[in-house]
């Protein structure tokens, strides 16, 4: 299924692959693109048995950052209006585009290669999971162009980069190579083949109970800001609308009699 003839999804065995599907530009994103991103992650929101997702780049690389021929074009967050003017959900169209795979009741992970500068290092960022070509080429890019990153960056690096390692970075926007990146804490792992590795751990996490599963990045998205009493109470909701369901049930007769379980979708 193509979107806005820039993003490509393809499901099979409850794994959904979002493609970045721009190989010409190096995925480089342009009103489509932001078009599409959004358009692939709003239909995987509502899709019936996906129970995990990819997101790649096709080609050279896993996305250039913003289509330097639309850096003239002030709408390109969105349809009218202002940059402050939320129009997706607490979002604005470019801040969307990073936070709707966050925003998926599913885990998302993605596999970066090759150039992942600017508003691509956000959109990467906006997956649970990050696996990193050792040699692909990273940057907080927007200060070079007289900008701060402003698609959901420091909401998705909060807890992950390092304070002054992300300060640094950003005033300087100097590139660093996947390894850099996983001691700053962009990439949750360095790999030769982040797609091939990136497809496994969705393969893996689609055969856990998808329920238990989504409670989990509920969880994950939804305690970050909490206090402790509010986290205790969350995990005990979260917990009780589990127990004795029929998927938990499952998990343990199938751990229990050593076969591959069958779980029921949401």
């Amino acid at each position: 299924m193509k979107f806005h003839d820039r993003v490509t999804v393809t499901i099979e065995d409850h794994v959904a692959h979002v493609l970045l599907d721009r190989a010409d530009k190096m995925n480089a994103l342009d009103d489509a693109m932001f078009e599409g991103i959004i358009a692939a992650g709003s239909h995987l929101h509502s899709a019936k048995g996906v129970r995990s997702v990819v997101l790649s780049g096709a080609g050279r690389s896993f996305c250039a950052g913003l289509d330097l021929s639309s850096m003239g074009n002030t709408d390109r967050w969105g349809s009218g209006g202002n940059l402050t003017d939320r129009t997706h959900g607490n979002a604005n169209r470019a801040q969307y585009a990073a936070m709707v795979w966050r925003g998926l009741p599913v885990p998302v992970i993605a596999a970066v290669h090759g150039v992942c500068f600017g508003g691509g290092l956000q959109v990467a960022s906006g997956a649970d999971i990050r696996f990193i070509a050792p040699d692909a080429r990273l940057a907080v890019m927007e200060v070079k162009w007289g900008l701060v990153p402003d698609m959901g960056g420091y909401a998705l690096w909060r807890g992950n980069v390092r304070d002054d390692v992300l300060r640094e970075l950003t005033y300087t926007h100097r590139e660093f190579n996947g390894t850099e990146a996983a001691a700053f804490g962009f990439a949750t792992h360095v790999d030769a083949d982040p797609l091939g590795r990136a497809m496994a751990l969705a393969r893996e996490i689609a055969g856990k109970s998808p329920h238990a599963v989504r409670g989990a990045k509920l969880l994950t998205n939804r305690t970050a800001d909490m206090d402790e009493d509010q986290i205790l109470m969350t995990e005990s909701k979260v917990q009780h609308e589990l127990m004795y369901s029929r998927n938990q049930i499952e998990a343990v007769k199938a751990g229990m009699e050593k076969r591959a379980a069958d779980f029921v979708d949401p």
